[in-house]
């Protein structure tokens, strides 16, 4: 396995245990939609993205409410418009 592929495993680990089901669920299913798809630069801003915490990225999804920068980061753009 090589290091991308173990990075890969590390953010889809990180998407699945945030501490809320309701946080597991939407970052897990986002991660897996999209994490194939993003290059090396995308894969290293979705680490990044997964370090807000839970409270600042469902404000951004569900309110609008941009903490922290969030919104600086180009995988909230994508996730903003994602839907389960």
């Amino acid at each position: 396995m090589n290091k991308l592929e173990i990075f890969k495993k590390k953010l889809i680990y990180r998407s699945n245990y945030r501490g809320s089901k309701e946080m597991d669920l939407l970052l897990s299913k986002f991660v897996e939609k999209h994490i194939n798809n993003f290059n090396e630069n995308e894969l290293s801003e979705l680490d990044k993205f997964l370090d807000f915490e839970d409270e600042v990225i469902l404000n951004y999804y569900q309110r609008d409410i941009v903490d922290n920068n969030i919104d600086k980061n180009k995988i909230s753009k994508i996730f903003k418009n994602f839907f389960v």
